[in-house]
């Protein structure tokens, strides 16, 4: 079964680990929906679906032909996410509340992994940084990327019309893209006077477009090269679940674990750590548009 971050916090009566958890999904669009399925081992090897069956109507006596999805095999192996947080003793004696200072520097080590993940989501490959798991750029289809033009293109509602029809089987749940494209999204809606909005958990307004939420990541880089052009970005439409984009973590989850006090310095350490990697099931529930320009 699939869950995502925040409903396993609920799970959790480790106040630190629950505030961990608050702090990496608050900034983070794609952690506060995406599905992260246990598993036991050190990977997972699936059958990603790449193509559906197809059916025909019959008259009576007629021979019936076969027709099959289409598989590829695909192993997608945990890797090991995270970093240690030192309090200094000194301070802990000193300070009058020592569950604020220990949290405030978990809080950061947190942060940082949230910021990790967002990146290693968008850019990660295994060719370049094989500690790391392949992001979602590199596991989109060919058949599944859609593009401004040679040289790129100022994005028009046409084409992320088309960016969203390539994504089967329902709506894409959500729109991926830089803050620039958002702008620039926000801009053409404002220009037809339709803006759609809504509330993500913790209250913050969401832009929507046809009824899909917008999610903002700051690693989809605005400065990608398509053709000619180098100041290209790219827009990904996706959905959640355990047929489509799921996230694979290790058992217990994401993880603080108290080290305690060290030996090579009058500290206490706190580790955060995370084995975690991603899946997509069906090729056909990612698409992405390249060569965005403003």
């Amino acid at each position: 079964m699939a869950i995502t971050l925040a409903e396993a916090s609920k799970l959790s009566n480790d106040i630190l680990l629950q505030g961990v958890i608050e702090t990496i999904i608050y900034d983070s669009p794609v952690l506060q929906v995406l599905p992260f399925i246990e598993i036991v081992g050190n990977g997972l090897t699936y059958n990603q679906e790449n193509e559906a069956p197809t059916v025909s109507f019959y008259d009576v006596g007629d021979s019936w032909s076969e027709s099959t999805p289409t598989f590829t095999q695909v192993t997608a192996t945990l890797k090991i996410l995270g970093g240690d947080a030192d309090v200094d003793n000194f301070l802990l004696a000193t300070r009058s509340n020592i569950q604020d200072l220990e949290a405030a520097v978990v809080q950061l080590k947190a942060k940082a992994v949230q910021q990790k993940f967002d990146d290693t989501f968008i850019n990660g490959d295994t060719g370049v940084d094989s500690k790391a798991f392949d992001g979602i750029d590199k596991l989109c289809a060919s058949g599944q990327t859609t593009s401004m033009g040679t040289d790129g293109g100022t994005l028009t509602l046409t084409n992320l019309d088309e960016l969203i029809d390539l994504v089967k089987g329902g709506k894409p749940h959500m729109l991926l893209m830089s803050k620039r494209s958002r702008r620039k999204l926000t801009s053409l809606q404002r220009s037809l006077g339709s803006i759609e909005m809504t509330q993500d958990q913790f209250g913050n307004f969401v832009s929507l477009y046809n009824g899909i939420p917008i999610g903002v990541n700051d690693w989809i880089s605005d400065e990608q090269t398509v053709g000619g052009s180098s100041d290209c970005s790219t827009i990904y439409a996706l959905q959640f679940g355990e047929g489509a984009v799921a996230g694979l973590t290790g058992p217990g989850g994401l993880q603080v674990e108290r080290v305690g006090s060290l030996e090579s310095k009058d500290a206490t350490r706190t580790r955060v750590k995370w084995y975690a990697s991603l899946a997509l099931f069906n090729s056909l529930k990612l698409s992405k548009l390249i060569g965005v320009r403003d």
